[in-house]
């Protein structure tokens, strides 16, 4: 007898493999991927326990992936508030001598003009990705 397939871990197994499902589709710009190309493809389909695992895992680390980029986003707000103050300091002179001296953190390391470039554009390759898988 032939395991059925649960929905959801039918959809994580397309999207595992989306650009071969891609490819399977027929059309020009925005090719169309009809029932029977679907069920062309080759899907291992475990017992409906272990299919139901797998989601829930998947489900689990969808979730934390969710919250770190959460987090990430909280602290690149924190740098750019960091960053808008640094520079109002700035325009107003008050980032003397005596004040780099005092912030050597402020301006060195993993807060320097480099770093912060670097991390701007570690951002936008998340953002790039996430808009891919979600878009």
């Amino acid at each position: 007898m032939k395991n059925k397939i649960i929905r959801s871990y039918l959809k994580l197994r397309l999207l595992e493999n989306y650009e071969e499902t891609r490819k399977a589709a027929a059309g020009g710009a925005q090719p169309n991927l009809n029932l029977n190309k679907v069920r062309e493809i080759g899907i291992a389909v475990p017992s409906k326990n272990e299919q139901t695992e797998i989601v829930r895992r998947v489900d689990q680390l969808f979730a934390h992936a969710d919250r770190i980029e959460q987090q990430v986003n909280q602290a690149l707000a924190r740098i750019n508030n960091l960053t808008q103050s640094i520079l109002a300091k700035a325009f107003r002179g008050e980032l003397t001598e005596q004040w780099r001296k005092e912030n050597p953190e402020m301006i060195n390391g993993e807060n320097s003009a480099k770093e912060l470039l670097e991390r701007i554009k570690a951002e936008r390759i998340i953002v790039v990705k996430r808009i891919r898988r979600n878009g």
